[in-house]
């Protein structure tokens, strides 16, 4: 006999009550279990008190923002965040990805949407946990069941967005991916174009993982097309 998964459970964090009694209505109704908090202290303390498998962020919110809250959820969980907000800019884009954050989804935005970007997320966290796998290159080692990565045997510590892009590079090992291929693995094919990404998060791992950032010896440059790890 087998036995039922569980259901996952959606933290959203929003100070917008009718948003998330309406919101909360149509996630339970597509098969989550959700919790809600109006305030980021609330959303916090949920976060430390339960298990949580995705948090949904409003940015603009009174005292702590969505901004503040997605910082310290980092400092704590790994867990796949996906940011609420009215702004739309690019910038506002890389300061979320930034942080951490696994998705992006503007105001105003429907249900049916946003729960399948939830599907999205939660796919992509689940493929990136389930492999046994570790692949090393030098000090480097990139554990992929695990979702560790270690340098000369010390641990780095890697944002979700961070990790699924190294994941990308070295499951393809000496074979050179398009920016447009990496943006489609890591964020998704709604960011197809959107290659500043790449190069905004290809530098971060850089500096985490490279004794010299600017003579990488594991994430290289391929200039006009793409990356290829090492």
């Amino acid at each position: 006999m087998s036995v039922a998964a569980r259901p996952h459970n959606v933290l959203v964090i929003d100070d917008d009550t009718t948003l998330l009694e309406l919101l909360s209505g149509h996630l339970e109704h597509a098969g989550y279990r959700v919790v809600t908090a109006t305030t980021g202290a609330e959303g916090l303390r949920l976060l430390s008190e339960q298990t949580t498998d995705l948090a949904i962020v409003d940015v603009m919110m009174p005292g702590m923002d969505g901004w503040e809250v997605c910082r310290r959820i980092r400092l704590r969980s790994g867990v796949p965040v996906i940011m609420l907000t009215a702004k739309s800019e690019e910038v506002d884009k890389l300061r979320g990805f930034s942080l951490g954050v696994d998705d992006y989804v503007t105001k105003p935005f429907s249900f049916a949407e946003l729960t399948a970007r939830i599907g999205a997320v939660l796919g992509r966290a689940r493929a990136a946990s389930t492999p046994d796998t570790r692949i090393a290159s030098g000090d480097l080692v990139i554990d992929l069941a695990r979702q560790e990565v270690t340098r000369a045997g010390e641990r780095v510590e890697l944002t979700p967005t961070e990790f699924r892009l190294l994941e990308a590079l070295a499951r393809e090992a000496r074979r050179t991916l398009s920016t447009d291929q990496l943006v489609e693995q890591v964020w998704g094919y709604r960011y197809a174009g959107e290659t500043e990404h790449v190069k905004h998060y290809v530098w971060s791992l850089r500096r985490k993982l490279e004794r010299d950032p600017g003579d990488p010896r594991h994430v290289l440059t391929v200039r006009g097309f793409g990356y290829r790890f090492e």
